[in-house]
């Protein structure tokens, strides 16, 4: 059951409806979003808890909540002043199943509001869709040299062609108010220590900065890195593979660098820098430095996303738009040694990248071993 859940429902009201689950020590929890096809000025959210994890369920939800399109809070009664005489739902019951291909739910609210949907999987765990172009490392060089950098395209290294996901939901995570309410409190109180900069997360540039680091650093968020640089994005691509690996690669194994039209995606799509709107999302962030010594020497931006399979949704809109918003670019995995050789000639190394001690003991292995 766990995961993300994304679909239309039908009943009283119809529309798009996002359900996120997480799975707990003996039982699923998340959070569920309604955003109607009429809207009435905010979107219904509601978290939830499963007695247990057998495929068929019922229970209530917590009280329902109103959210703005930013996903912030909204008052109740500041909402109900804005509409007189109507009525809102305050909870809803819940009956449902899931297996391996959907989520079956229906819902009654207190006041007799009702839904259904049937939801499918996510895609996120399956091979990449992608036609990506196959070009050698000399191929590559001309290439990116003749993209407009003016328009500043981004760019992913990874060192496989699977699709495009967060270190958050790669883990299997899903609800992104719980990361809010449980995961930053508690990094804040043991980052705090081991920073000179007190972070406020009340603050958005310093909210975003402080998840920024700890992704940098490991911990999994709802961020995705990428550079402005073709080539930091082969480095990394390639750095995790060693040339004894690369040695007996064969010539069909890939590593991949994607190239997201950073230009026309933010001038066609609402930019959101908000971790968990109540709407499927992408959108490209520039955070400030505090306490990252990594971000200027790896040109790096980042996209916050609420969305599980970030390739299917990425489609969708550029099947909506008429565009093409996300392409591929798959070199040799046998070229690593290459590579990262001409990557150094460029300064593009583990030392450079990586400020500290560990970047430059990498950068030595790498040159002696």
């Amino acid at each position: 059951m766990q995961g993300q859940w994304l679909g239309t429902y039908t009943g009283t009201s119809t529309g798009a409806i996002m359900v996120n689950i997480d799975e707990r020590e003996s039982c699923y929890q998340g959070t569920a979003y309604l955003a109607e096809d009429d809207p009435i000025g905010f979107i219904p959210m509601a978290s939830f808890k499963t007695a247990d994890k057998n495929a068929n369920f019922t229970f209530r939800t917590d009280p329902i909540r109103p959210v703005n399109e930013l996903g912030l809070l909204l008052d109740w009664e500041q909402v109900k002043k804005a509409f007189p005489g109507h009525n809102f739902s305050q909870y809803a019951d819940v009956t449902g199943s899931w297996d391996a291909d959907s989520l079956k739910l229906q819902w009654t609210t207190d006041i007799g509001a009702n839904g259904t949907c049937t939801l499918p999987r996510s895609k996120a765990s399956e091979p990449s869709e992608l036609i990506a172009v196959e070009k050698d490392w000399d191929s590559y060089k001309e290439h990116v040299t003749t993209l407009d950098l003016r328009r500043r395209p981004l760019f992913r290294g990874q060192r496989g062609t699977w699709r495009l996901q967060t270190s958050f939901h790669r883990r299997g995570r899903a609800d992104l108010a719980r990361f809010i309410s449980e995961d930053l409190p508690l990094l804040h109180r043991h980052v705090s220590a081991r920073t000179r900069h007190v972070f406020n997360l009340n603050m958005p540039d310093e909210n975003g900065a402080f998840i920024n680091l700890v992704r940098h650093h490991g911990y999994p968020t709802p961020l995705l890195d990428w550079t402005y640089s073709p080539f930091v994005a082969a480095f990394f691509a390639y750095h995790k593979i060693s040339n004894k690996d690369a040695a007996k690669a064969q010539p069909d194994e890939k590593v991949r660098v994607l190239v997201f039209n950073r230009e026309q995606w933010c001038g066609d799509c609402l930019q959101i820098l908000f971790v968990a709107p109540p709407k499927p999302h992408v959108s490209v962030c520039e955070f400030i430095a505090i306490e990252n010594e990594r971000m200027i020497p790896q040109q790096a931006a980042s996209t916050v996303t609420n969305v599980n399979d970030i390739e299917t949704y990425l489609k969708h809109m550029a099947e909506q738009k008429h565009k093409t918003y996300l392409t591929a670019i798959d070199l040799p995995k046998r070229d690593r040694q290459r590579v990262m050789r001409e990557l150094s000639y460029m300064g593009i190394t583990a030392g450079a990248l990586f400020p500290g001690l560990d970047g430059a003991c990498e950068e030595l292995a790498e040159r002696n071993f």
